[in-house]
């Protein structure tokens, strides 16, 4: 055992009061900085002294600590630069309410900058329930520009866009991407993107400051396949080839890898970017565990916000 000299055990001695006073009398740091005799920043300094020197030992008794474990072994494993869990709720399983909640929180803050930022959003039921816990917020030095294209082959809006939601709330300009998600032509599709103001919106998308996107599944019932996008052949072509996930209408592989298929040939999304910085995930759910380890395995996100089930499904 280092023995300690008489001053460094007075500090301890002192760090081990403002630990107290602060994790078990529930003092303020003011209040401890009084009771002490000390400077508010000195007080400060004492208080992180007892944690870093093991005089207090945290132990949140709380669900939320389950997930925040799960969080942390996820960015571990996966070499995310963020992950928040929430708790499942057994009674409705689908339910999109504390994850939507959590990925409110990160477009909150970055509607809050006040040096003008470009926020660009995928499609989906994650991304509208996002957009719907956001209050109204000035938010008209901003640019919030769509990842994914807006309107289906016979023109119809996308029943999921969450752009012109989002601009609504914030009156922010936004640039929605009017253009099919996929096109049957990828000299078409080539020719389009090169068209005033398509190629300033894709520009504004690579550009962007932070992605927000979900994350979607390749089973029968892919949303690509269900809202008409892709045949059911296309859905066949692509999971033969490998496919297990989309971001954004791009198919990949269960390591995230982009597949080089016709689909995405004819895929008008902006480019998904390898290795994803700033790039958050909002997806939860027994179908979709292998498309979001295959996404993190293969960068194209950074961040993932999810719940409880489905952390522990990926760890296992």
């Amino acid at each position: 055992m280092v023995k300690r000299t008489r001053k460094e055990a007075a500090r301890l001695d002192e760090a081990a009061r403002a630990g107290w006073l602060y994790y078990c009398a529930g003092n303020t740091q003011d209040e401890i900085a009084h009771k002490l005799g000390v400077s508010r920043p000195t007080a400060q300094r004492l208080v992180s002294a007892a944690v870093s020197e093991g005089l207090v030992k945290v132990r949140l008794d709380h669900p939320i600590t389950r997930c925040m474990e799960l969080g942390r072994a996820i960015c571990e494993k996966y070499g995310l630069a963020n992950c928040d869990v929430v708790p499942t709720d057994p009674s409705a399983p689908e339910a999109m309410f504390g994850m939507a909640q959590a990925a409110a929180n990160y477009l909150e803050r970055t509607l809050q900058s006040t040096d003008p930022k470009i926020i660009a959003l995928g499609t989906g039921r994650a991304m509208r329930a996002m957009v719907d816990e956001i209050g109204r917020i000035d938010g008209s030095h901003h640019k919030i520009v769509s990842l994914v294209g807006t309107i289906a082959h016979d023109g119809a809006a996308s029943f999921y866009d969450a752009v012109t939601d989002l601009a609504d709330r914030t009156r922010a300009p936004h640039y929605p991407l009017p253009i099919p998600v996929i096109i049957e032509d990828p000299k078409m599709r080539e020719r389009m993107q090169k068209q005033p103001p398509m190629d300033n919106i894709l520009k504004l998308a690579r550009e962007a400051d932070i992605r927000f996107m979900g994350v979607g599944h390749l089973g029968d019932d892919a949303p690509l396949h269900i809202d008409g996008f892709i045949s059911k052949d296309e859905l066949t072509s692509l999971r033969d080839s490998g496919a297990i996930g989309e971001v954004i209408s791009w198919s990949f592989d269960q390591d995230g890898n982009i597949l080089d298929h016709p689909v995405n040939n004819c895929v008008t999304s902006a480019p998904a970017c390898q290795p994803a910085t700033n790039t958050i995930a909002v997806a939860k759910g027994a179908k979709k565990v292998a498309a979001i380890r295959g996404a993190m395995r293969g960068k194209l996100i950074s961040t993932l916000i999810t719940d409880e089930a489905t952390a522990e499904s990926l760890l296992r």
